[in-house]
Protein backbone atom coordinates (compact mmCIF):
# COMPACT_ATOMS: atom_id res chain seq x y z
CA UNK A 1 0.00 0.00 0.00
CA UNK A 2 2.67 2.52 0.66
CA UNK A 3 4.99 1.81 -2.07
CA UNK A 4 1.44 2.27 -4.40
CA UNK A 5 0.71 5.47 -2.56
CA UNK A 6 4.20 6.61 -3.33
CA UNK A 7 4.35 5.56 -7.04
CA UNK A 8 0.90 7.90 -7.29
CA UNK A 9 2.27 10.77 -5.41
CA UNK A 10 5.30 10.80 -8.18
CA UNK A 11 3.30 10.37 -11.23
CA UNK A 12 1.32 13.28 -9.31
CA UNK A 13 4.27 15.34 -9.15
CA UNK A 14 5.44 14.79 -12.92
CA UNK A 15 2.08 15.36 -14.29
CA UNK A 16 1.97 19.16 -12.59
CA UNK A 17 5.53 19.49 -13.75
CA UNK A 18 4.84 19.03 -17.67
CA UNK A 19 2.00 20.95 -17.24
CA UNK A 20 3.48 23.90 -15.93
CA UNK A 21 6.22 23.31 -18.17
CA UNK A 22 4.20 23.48 -20.89
CA UNK A 23 2.23 26.54 -19.98
CA UNK A 24 5.44 28.58 -18.56
CA UNK A 25 6.38 29.35 -22.16
CA UNK A 26 2.87 30.71 -22.44
CA UNK A 27 2.64 32.84 -19.56
CA UNK A 28 4.27 31.66 -15.91
CA UNK A 29 1.64 33.45 -14.47
CA UNK A 30 -0.92 31.24 -16.31
CA UNK A 31 1.50 28.35 -15.42
CA UNK A 32 1.20 28.81 -11.81
CA UNK A 33 -2.51 29.96 -11.38
CA UNK A 34 -3.28 26.48 -13.34
CA UNK A 35 -1.30 24.07 -11.17
CA UNK A 36 -2.16 26.01 -8.31
CA UNK A 37 -5.93 25.17 -8.81
CA UNK A 38 -5.23 21.33 -9.34
CA UNK A 39 -3.38 21.19 -6.38
CA UNK A 40 -5.83 22.71 -4.41
CA UNK A 41 -8.66 20.47 -6.12
CA UNK A 42 -6.39 17.70 -5.05
CA UNK A 43 -6.11 18.48 -1.43
CA UNK A 44 -9.70 19.25 -1.30
CA UNK A 45 -10.48 15.59 -2.74
CA UNK A 46 -8.21 14.03 -0.54
CA UNK A 47 -9.25 15.90 2.75
CA UNK A 48 -13.19 14.54 1.48
CA UNK A 49 -12.31 11.06 0.85
CA UNK A 50 -10.02 11.47 4.45
CA UNK A 51 -13.24 13.08 6.26
CA UNK A 52 -15.82 10.19 5.09
CA UNK A 53 -13.77 7.38 5.86
CA UNK A 54 -13.29 8.40 9.42
CA UNK A 55 -16.87 8.72 9.38
CA UNK A 56 -17.36 5.21 8.05
CA UNK A 57 -15.04 3.79 10.38
CA UNK A 58 -16.06 5.69 13.25
CA UNK A 59 -17.87 3.45 15.95
CA UNK A 60 -21.25 4.22 16.33
CA UNK A 61 -22.61 6.24 19.20
CA UNK A 62 -25.61 4.20 21.05
CA UNK A 63 -29.10 5.78 20.19
CA UNK A 64 -29.97 8.33 22.62
CA UNK A 65 -33.63 7.99 23.77
CA UNK A 66 -35.44 10.54 25.25
CA UNK A 67 -34.94 10.68 29.00
CA UNK A 68 -37.48 8.78 31.30
CA UNK A 69 -38.34 9.87 34.80
CA UNK A 70 -35.96 8.51 37.52
CA UNK A 71 -38.60 6.87 39.59
CA UNK A 72 -42.19 6.55 39.57
CA UNK A 73 -42.76 10.17 41.73
CA UNK A 74 -41.00 12.24 38.63
CA UNK A 75 -43.52 10.14 35.86
CA UNK A 76 -46.63 10.97 38.30
CA UNK A 77 -45.54 14.77 38.12
CA UNK A 78 -45.35 14.82 34.49
CA UNK A 79 -48.18 13.25 33.80
CA UNK A 80 -50.13 15.54 35.79
CA UNK A 81 -48.07 18.56 33.89
CA UNK A 82 -49.54 16.88 30.86
CA UNK A 83 -52.91 16.41 32.20
CA UNK A 84 -52.99 20.48 32.76
CA UNK A 85 -51.78 21.45 29.28
CA UNK A 86 -54.59 18.92 28.07
CA UNK A 87 -57.65 21.12 30.32
CA UNK A 88 -56.33 24.01 29.26
CA UNK A 89 -57.53 23.33 25.12
CA UNK A 90 -61.44 22.32 26.67
CA UNK A 91 -63.34 25.49 25.29
CA UNK A 92 -66.43 24.22 27.74
CA UNK A 93 -65.86 26.60 30.96
CA UNK A 94 -68.20 23.92 33.21
CA UNK A 95 -65.85 21.03 32.04
CA UNK A 96 -62.77 22.77 32.36
CA UNK A 97 -63.21 23.83 35.56
CA UNK A 98 -64.30 20.14 36.65
CA UNK A 99 -61.27 18.37 35.36
CA UNK A 100 -59.19 21.06 36.57
CA UNK A 101 -60.54 21.07 40.43
CA UNK A 102 -59.70 17.43 39.98
CA UNK A 103 -56.32 17.82 38.60
CA UNK A 104 -56.05 20.01 41.41
CA UNK A 105 -57.40 17.56 44.31
CA UNK A 106 -54.35 14.89 42.85
CA UNK A 107 -51.81 17.08 43.09
CA UNK A 108 -52.87 18.08 46.91
CA UNK A 109 -52.56 14.50 47.73
CA UNK A 110 -49.32 14.05 45.94
CA UNK A 111 -47.67 16.82 47.92
CA UNK A 112 -49.58 15.75 51.05
CA UNK A 113 -48.16 11.56 50.58
CA UNK A 114 -50.85 9.85 52.02
CA UNK A 115 -51.20 6.34 52.06
CA UNK A 116 -55.36 5.46 51.50
CA UNK A 117 -55.84 1.72 52.28
CA UNK A 118 -59.50 0.90 51.06
CA UNK A 119 -61.11 -2.78 52.41
CA UNK A 120 -62.98 -4.06 49.77
CA UNK A 121 -65.07 -7.51 49.40
CA UNK A 122 -68.36 -9.03 49.43
CA UNK A 123 -71.16 -7.49 51.89
CA UNK A 124 -70.28 -9.25 55.47
CA UNK A 125 -67.40 -10.55 54.62
CA UNK A 126 -66.51 -9.23 57.57
CA UNK A 127 -65.28 -5.65 55.86
CA UNK A 128 -66.05 -3.39 58.71
CA UNK A 129 -64.92 -6.08 61.72
CA UNK A 130 -61.49 -5.90 60.16
CA UNK A 131 -61.68 -1.81 60.58
CA UNK A 132 -63.12 -1.77 63.87
CA UNK A 133 -60.26 -4.17 65.22
CA UNK A 134 -57.33 -2.17 63.55
CA UNK A 135 -58.67 0.36 65.20
CA UNK A 136 -58.92 -0.99 68.37
CA UNK A 137 -62.32 0.92 68.76
CA UNK A 138 -66.41 0.47 67.42
CA UNK A 139 -66.05 2.20 63.85
CA UNK A 140 -68.95 1.40 62.69
CA UNK A 141 -72.21 -1.01 62.80
CA UNK A 142 -71.33 -4.90 63.07
CA UNK A 143 -73.73 -7.40 62.12
CA UNK A 144 -74.66 -10.64 59.53
CA UNK A 145 -76.87 -8.16 57.34
CA UNK A 146 -76.48 -7.83 53.98
CA UNK A 147 -75.75 -3.75 53.72
CA UNK A 148 -74.26 -2.93 56.43
CA UNK A 149 -71.74 -0.22 55.23
CA UNK A 150 -74.03 1.84 52.20
CA UNK A 151 -71.40 4.55 52.11
CA UNK A 152 -67.66 4.84 53.00
CA UNK A 153 -66.35 5.64 55.89
CA UNK A 154 -63.14 6.61 56.74
CA UNK A 155 -60.94 6.83 59.55
CA UNK A 156 -56.95 8.07 60.66
CA UNK A 157 -54.34 4.56 61.14
CA UNK A 158 -51.05 4.88 62.70
CA UNK A 159 -48.97 1.33 62.07
CA UNK A 160 -45.69 1.42 64.21
CA UNK A 161 -42.88 1.72 61.73
CA UNK A 162 -44.74 4.18 58.87
CA UNK A 163 -44.53 7.88 59.51
CA UNK A 164 -46.37 8.75 56.08
CA UNK A 165 -50.08 9.80 57.18
CA UNK A 166 -52.36 6.60 56.83
CA UNK A 167 -56.07 6.77 55.95
CA UNK A 168 -57.94 3.53 55.73
CA UNK A 169 -61.81 3.24 54.49
CA UNK A 170 -64.37 0.79 55.01
CA UNK A 171 -66.48 0.52 51.56
CA UNK A 172 -69.90 -0.97 50.86
CA UNK A 173 -70.17 -4.24 49.71
CA UNK A 174 -69.85 -5.32 46.11
CA UNK A 175 -72.05 -8.16 44.43
CA UNK A 176 -75.45 -7.22 46.47
CA UNK A 177 -78.77 -7.33 44.16
CA UNK A 178 -80.81 -4.52 43.39
CA UNK A 179 -80.26 -0.83 42.57
CA UNK A 180 -79.32 0.59 45.50
CA UNK A 181 -76.94 -2.66 45.81
CA UNK A 182 -75.20 -2.18 42.34
CA UNK A 183 -74.99 1.88 43.08
CA UNK A 184 -72.90 0.97 46.32
CA UNK A 185 -70.58 -1.30 44.50
CA UNK A 186 -69.75 1.44 41.83
CA UNK A 187 -68.80 3.37 44.90
CA UNK A 188 -66.95 0.85 46.16
CA UNK A 189 -65.37 0.08 42.86
CA UNK A 190 -64.03 3.57 42.76
CA UNK A 191 -62.64 4.03 46.20
CA UNK A 192 -60.53 0.75 45.72
CA UNK A 193 -59.25 2.39 41.99
CA UNK A 194 -58.08 5.26 44.09
CA UNK A 195 -56.18 3.41 46.75
CA UNK A 196 -52.42 3.06 47.87
CA UNK A 197 -53.42 -0.42 48.92
CA UNK A 198 -56.77 -2.54 48.34
CA UNK A 199 -57.42 -5.08 51.54
CA UNK A 200 -59.53 -7.38 49.72
CA UNK A 201 -61.42 -9.36 52.25
CA UNK A 202 -63.67 -12.91 51.80
CA UNK A 203 -64.64 -15.29 54.33
CA UNK A 204 -64.43 -18.83 52.10
CA UNK A 205 -62.99 -19.81 49.42
CA UNK A 206 -62.87 -17.50 46.14
CA UNK A 207 -66.11 -17.54 44.19
CA UNK A 208 -65.85 -16.75 40.40
CA UNK A 209 -67.42 -12.82 41.40
CA UNK A 210 -64.79 -12.27 43.40
CA UNK A 211 -62.10 -13.33 41.50
CA UNK A 212 -63.27 -11.26 38.69
CA UNK A 213 -63.29 -8.09 40.89
CA UNK A 214 -60.03 -8.79 42.53
CA UNK A 215 -58.20 -9.20 38.62
CA UNK A 216 -59.97 -6.15 37.68
CA UNK A 217 -58.06 -4.00 40.63
CA UNK A 218 -54.87 -5.83 39.87
CA UNK A 219 -54.83 -5.86 36.17
CA UNK A 220 -55.31 -1.82 36.79
CA UNK A 221 -51.87 -1.94 38.46
CA UNK A 222 -53.25 -2.09 42.48
CA UNK A 223 -51.53 -3.51 45.10
CA UNK A 224 -53.50 -5.92 46.80
CA UNK A 225 -53.45 -7.90 50.08
CA UNK A 226 -55.84 -10.73 50.31
CA UNK A 227 -57.47 -11.30 53.61
CA UNK A 228 -59.19 -14.86 54.57
CA UNK A 229 -61.34 -13.56 57.37
CA UNK A 230 -63.92 -15.75 59.57
CA UNK A 231 -61.11 -18.90 60.07
CA UNK A 232 -62.74 -18.99 63.59
CA UNK A 233 -65.42 -20.87 61.61
CA UNK A 234 -63.40 -23.46 60.20
CA UNK A 235 -60.97 -26.23 61.85
CA UNK A 236 -57.78 -26.47 61.27
CA UNK A 237 -57.25 -28.27 58.47
CA UNK A 238 -60.26 -26.71 56.38
CA UNK A 239 -58.20 -23.45 56.65
CA UNK A 240 -55.41 -24.83 55.57
CA UNK A 241 -56.87 -26.59 52.24
CA UNK A 242 -58.90 -22.84 51.73
CA UNK A 243 -55.48 -21.06 52.44
CA UNK A 244 -53.96 -23.14 49.62
CA UNK A 245 -56.52 -23.06 46.93
CA UNK A 246 -56.53 -19.44 47.46
CA UNK A 247 -52.37 -19.04 46.80
CA UNK A 248 -53.10 -21.34 43.90
CA UNK A 249 -55.18 -19.58 42.47
CA UNK A 250 -54.46 -16.15 42.79
CA UNK A 251 -50.30 -17.38 42.08
CA UNK A 252 -48.61 -15.43 40.46
CA UNK A 253 -50.56 -12.49 40.60
CA UNK A 254 -50.91 -12.72 44.49
CA UNK A 255 -47.66 -13.48 46.25
CA UNK A 256 -48.01 -16.31 49.41
CA UNK A 257 -47.08 -13.71 52.08
CA UNK A 258 -49.81 -11.23 50.85
CA UNK A 259 -52.60 -13.91 51.57
CA UNK A 260 -53.13 -14.06 55.17
CA UNK A 261 -56.02 -15.85 57.62
CA UNK A 262 -57.66 -13.60 60.36
CA UNK A 263 -60.77 -13.65 62.68
CA UNK A 264 -61.70 -10.10 63.64
CA UNK A 265 -64.58 -10.51 65.34
CA UNK A 266 -64.38 -14.34 66.25
CA UNK A 267 -67.94 -16.13 67.35
CA UNK A 268 -68.52 -16.04 71.00
CA UNK A 269 -67.87 -19.50 73.06
CA UNK A 270 -70.24 -20.86 75.55
CA UNK A 271 -67.96 -22.60 78.08
CA UNK A 272 -69.39 -25.38 80.48
CA UNK A 273 -70.52 -23.69 82.90
CA UNK A 274 -73.05 -21.28 80.73
CA UNK A 275 -70.87 -18.46 80.82
CA UNK A 276 -70.14 -16.90 77.30
CA UNK A 277 -66.42 -16.03 76.13
CA UNK A 278 -65.94 -13.63 73.59
CA UNK A 279 -62.33 -14.02 72.09
CA UNK A 280 -60.18 -11.18 70.97
CA UNK A 281 -59.99 -10.46 67.17
CA UNK A 282 -57.26 -12.08 65.62
CA UNK A 283 -55.91 -10.08 62.73
CA UNK A 284 -51.88 -9.79 64.30
CA UNK A 285 -51.11 -11.42 60.57
CA UNK A 286 -52.59 -8.51 58.73
CA UNK A 287 -51.18 -5.76 60.93
CA UNK A 288 -47.74 -7.23 60.29
CA UNK A 289 -47.94 -7.48 56.37
CA UNK A 290 -49.71 -4.03 56.04
CA UNK A 291 -47.22 -2.46 58.25
CA UNK A 292 -44.40 -4.46 56.57
CA UNK A 293 -45.63 -3.26 52.45
CA UNK A 294 -46.69 0.41 53.68
CA UNK A 295 -42.92 0.46 55.22
CA UNK A 296 -41.41 -1.16 52.13
CA UNK A 297 -43.37 0.22 49.27
CA UNK A 298 -45.26 3.58 50.62
CA UNK A 299 -43.58 5.68 48.36
CA UNK A 300 -43.90 3.56 45.36
CA UNK A 301 -47.38 3.14 46.31
CA UNK A 302 -48.58 7.19 46.54
CA UNK A 303 -46.60 7.56 43.29
CA UNK A 304 -48.62 4.81 41.60
CA UNK A 305 -51.40 5.51 42.80
CA UNK A 306 -51.38 9.30 41.75
CA UNK A 307 -49.68 8.05 38.50
CA UNK A 308 -53.21 5.69 37.43
CA UNK A 309 -55.17 8.57 38.95
CA UNK A 310 -53.69 11.32 36.40
CA UNK A 311 -53.73 8.58 33.66
CA UNK A 312 -57.76 7.82 34.28
CA UNK A 313 -58.21 11.45 34.36
CA UNK A 314 -56.08 11.78 31.38
CA UNK A 315 -57.71 9.89 29.61
CA UNK A 316 -61.29 11.49 30.34
CA UNK A 317 -59.82 14.83 29.73
CA UNK A 318 -58.42 13.08 26.06
CA UNK A 319 -62.22 11.87 25.62
CA UNK A 320 -63.75 15.52 26.46
CA UNK A 321 -61.11 16.80 24.11
CA UNK A 322 -62.33 14.95 21.15
CA UNK A 323 -65.68 14.96 21.46
CA UNK A 324 -65.41 18.79 21.79
CA UNK A 325 -62.91 18.60 18.21
CA UNK A 326 -65.24 16.55 16.63
CA UNK A 327 -68.45 18.84 17.08
CA UNK A 328 -66.18 21.50 15.35
CA UNK A 329 -64.61 19.29 12.86
CA UNK A 330 -68.38 18.06 12.23
CA UNK A 331 -69.55 21.54 11.84
CA UNK A 332 -66.71 22.13 8.92
CA UNK A 333 -67.54 19.12 7.28
CA UNK A 334 -71.33 19.85 7.37
CA UNK A 335 -70.91 23.93 5.81
CA UNK A 336 -68.17 22.35 2.65
CA UNK A 337 -70.70 19.64 1.99
CA UNK A 338 -73.51 22.27 1.36
CA UNK A 339 -71.03 24.75 -0.62
CA UNK A 340 -70.01 21.29 -2.87
CA UNK A 341 -73.67 20.57 -3.57
CA UNK A 342 -74.55 23.81 -4.60
CA UNK A 343 -71.46 24.90 -6.83
CA UNK A 344 -72.26 21.20 -8.20
CA UNK A 345 -75.92 21.77 -8.86
CA UNK A 346 -74.98 25.21 -10.47
CA UNK A 347 -72.48 23.88 -12.71
CA UNK A 348 -73.19 20.26 -13.06
CA UNK A 349 -70.00 17.68 -14.33
CA UNK A 350 -71.20 15.10 -16.61
CA UNK A 351 -68.00 12.45 -15.65
CA UNK A 352 -68.10 10.97 -12.24
CA UNK A 353 -64.42 10.84 -11.38
CA UNK A 354 -64.91 14.67 -11.48
CA UNK A 355 -67.66 14.54 -9.52
CA UNK A 356 -65.66 12.31 -7.12
CA UNK A 357 -62.99 14.92 -6.98
CA UNK A 358 -65.25 18.26 -6.52
CA UNK A 359 -66.50 16.24 -3.98
CA UNK A 360 -63.54 16.49 -1.57
CA UNK A 361 -62.60 20.38 -1.19
CA UNK A 362 -58.97 20.77 0.35
CA UNK A 363 -59.53 23.62 2.01
CA UNK A 364 -61.89 21.53 4.07
CA UNK A 365 -58.87 19.12 4.60
CA UNK A 366 -56.82 22.04 5.99
CA UNK A 367 -59.38 23.03 8.06
CA UNK A 368 -60.14 19.85 9.74
CA UNK A 369 -56.52 19.49 10.32
CA UNK A 370 -56.56 22.96 12.13
CA UNK A 371 -58.78 21.17 14.68
CA UNK A 372 -56.65 18.93 15.42
CA UNK A 373 -53.84 20.97 16.23
CA UNK A 374 -52.06 19.63 12.53
CA UNK A 375 -51.43 22.40 10.54
CA UNK A 376 -50.92 21.17 7.54
CA UNK A 377 -50.67 23.48 3.31
CA UNK A 378 -53.19 23.77 0.68
CA UNK A 379 -50.59 21.31 -1.24
CA UNK A 380 -51.19 18.81 1.07
CA UNK A 381 -54.50 19.04 1.55
CA UNK A 382 -54.94 18.97 -2.19
CA UNK A 383 -52.84 15.32 -2.09
CA UNK A 384 -55.02 13.49 0.55
CA UNK A 385 -57.99 15.11 -0.97
CA UNK A 386 -57.50 13.52 -4.57
CA UNK A 387 -56.21 10.16 -2.79
CA UNK A 388 -59.18 9.72 -0.76
CA UNK A 389 -60.91 11.15 -4.30
CA UNK A 390 -59.46 7.98 -6.12
CA UNK A 391 -60.59 5.46 -3.14
CA UNK A 392 -64.29 6.87 -3.46
CA UNK A 393 -64.15 5.92 -7.01
CA UNK A 394 -62.60 2.76 -6.64
CA UNK A 395 -64.83 1.28 -4.21
CA UNK A 396 -67.66 1.98 -5.51
CA UNK A 397 -69.00 4.76 -3.64
CA UNK A 398 -69.37 7.71 -6.19
CA UNK A 399 -72.14 4.73 -7.90
CA UNK A 400 -73.53 3.84 -4.88
CA UNK A 401 -74.21 7.75 -3.97
CA UNK A 402 -75.50 8.17 -6.96
CA UNK A 403 -77.95 5.21 -7.06
CA UNK A 404 -79.03 5.93 -3.64
CA UNK A 405 -79.83 9.64 -3.55
CA UNK A 406 -81.54 8.91 -7.20
CA UNK A 407 -83.99 6.58 -5.81
CA UNK A 408 -84.32 9.05 -2.68
CA UNK A 409 -85.19 12.16 -4.72
CA UNK A 410 -87.29 10.79 -7.20
CA UNK A 411 -90.55 10.59 -5.30
CA UNK A 412 -89.32 14.75 -4.34
CA UNK A 413 -88.27 16.29 -7.07
CA UNK A 414 -89.50 17.26 -11.00
CA UNK A 415 -88.31 15.49 -13.96
CA UNK A 416 -86.64 18.86 -14.94
CA UNK A 417 -85.09 19.23 -11.81
CA UNK A 418 -84.03 15.31 -11.37
CA UNK A 419 -80.23 15.73 -12.88
CA UNK A 420 -79.21 18.48 -11.18
CA UNK A 421 -80.59 17.53 -7.86
CA UNK A 422 -79.22 14.46 -7.46
CA UNK A 423 -75.77 16.11 -8.41
CA UNK A 424 -75.93 18.17 -6.48
CA UNK A 425 -76.72 16.14 -3.24
CA UNK A 426 -74.59 13.62 -4.52
CA UNK A 427 -71.94 16.05 -4.06
CA UNK A 428 -72.87 16.97 -0.57
CA UNK A 429 -73.40 13.54 0.43
CA UNK A 430 -69.50 12.47 -0.95
CA UNK A 431 -68.06 15.77 0.92
CA UNK A 432 -69.92 14.17 4.04
CA UNK A 433 -68.34 10.69 3.62
CA UNK A 434 -64.99 12.37 2.45
CA UNK A 435 -65.21 14.69 5.68
CA UNK A 436 -65.90 12.11 8.03
CA UNK A 437 -63.10 9.96 7.05
CA UNK A 438 -60.76 12.69 7.45
CA UNK A 439 -61.68 13.69 11.34
CA UNK A 440 -60.80 9.94 11.85
CA UNK A 441 -57.69 10.53 9.97
CA UNK A 442 -56.66 13.33 11.85
CA UNK A 443 -58.00 11.91 15.69
CA UNK A 444 -55.44 8.92 14.58
CA UNK A 445 -52.46 11.14 14.58
CA UNK A 446 -52.70 11.56 10.89
CA UNK A 447 -52.95 7.57 10.04
CA UNK A 448 -55.59 5.73 8.65
CA UNK A 449 -54.93 2.46 10.70
CA UNK A 450 -54.24 -1.00 9.91
CA UNK A 451 -57.01 -1.12 7.97
CA UNK A 452 -55.78 1.74 5.91
CA UNK A 453 -57.74 4.58 3.76
CA UNK A 454 -60.29 1.60 2.22
CA UNK A 455 -61.37 0.96 5.69
CA UNK A 456 -62.33 4.27 6.75
CA UNK A 457 -63.93 5.24 3.89
CA UNK A 458 -66.22 1.75 3.89
CA UNK A 459 -67.24 2.45 7.16
CA UNK A 460 -68.14 5.81 6.79
CA UNK A 461 -70.58 4.74 3.60
CA UNK A 462 -72.17 2.49 5.81
CA UNK A 463 -72.98 4.64 8.53
CA UNK A 464 -74.21 7.33 6.52
CA UNK A 465 -76.51 4.78 4.28
CA UNK A 466 -78.70 4.13 7.47
CA UNK A 467 -82.47 5.15 6.97
CA UNK A 468 -82.68 7.22 9.36
CA UNK A 469 -79.99 9.54 8.65
CA UNK A 470 -81.04 9.42 4.61
CA UNK A 471 -84.00 10.69 5.79
CA UNK A 472 -83.17 13.49 7.45
CA UNK A 473 -80.09 13.88 4.78
CA UNK A 474 -82.46 13.92 1.62
CA UNK A 475 -84.92 16.50 3.57
CA UNK A 476 -81.56 18.76 3.75
CA UNK A 477 -80.98 18.01 0.60
CA UNK A 478 -84.55 19.31 -0.43
CA UNK A 479 -83.96 22.80 1.67
CA UNK A 480 -80.43 23.65 0.65
CA UNK A 481 -80.11 22.34 -3.03
CA UNK A 482 -83.47 21.75 -4.68
CA UNK A 483 -85.71 24.75 -3.27
CA UNK A 484 -83.07 27.10 -4.73
CA UNK A 485 -82.67 25.24 -8.05
CA UNK A 486 -86.56 25.98 -8.06
CA UNK A 487 -86.41 29.59 -7.19
CA UNK A 488 -83.91 29.65 -10.04
CA UNK A 489 -86.46 27.64 -12.65
CA UNK A 490 -87.56 29.96 -15.56
CA UNK A 491 -91.12 30.78 -15.80
CA UNK A 492 -93.05 28.64 -18.69
CA UNK A 493 -93.98 30.65 -21.51
CA UNK A 494 -97.26 31.62 -21.80
CA UNK A 495 -99.91 30.89 -24.05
Amino acid sequence: VTALALILVLWLVGSLVQIHAGLVAISPLLANLVVGLIIALIVILAGTLIYYATLFLRPKRPLTLPKAPDNRAEAAAETLRVLEQQVQQIQDEVAQQALRTRSQEIADEMARGALRVVVFGTGSSGKTSIVNAILGRIAGNVGATLGTTTVEQRYRLHLKGVDREIWITDTPGILEVGVAGTQRAATARQLAAESSLVVFVVDGDLRQSEYEALRSLTQMGKRALVVFNKIDRYTSSEQETILQHLQKRLRPTIAAEDIVAIAANPMAVTLEDGSVFQPQPDILPLLRRMAAVLRSEGEDLIADNILLQSQRLSDETRRVLDDQRRRHAEKIVDRFQWIGAGVVSLTPLPVVDLLATAAVNAQMVVEIGRVYGCEINLDRGKELAVSLAKTLVSLGVVRGAIELLSIALQTNVSTFLIGRAIQGATAAYLTRIAGRSFIEYFRRDQTWGDGGMTEVVQAQFQLNRRDEFMQAFVKDAIARVIQPLTQDRPAPPKQ
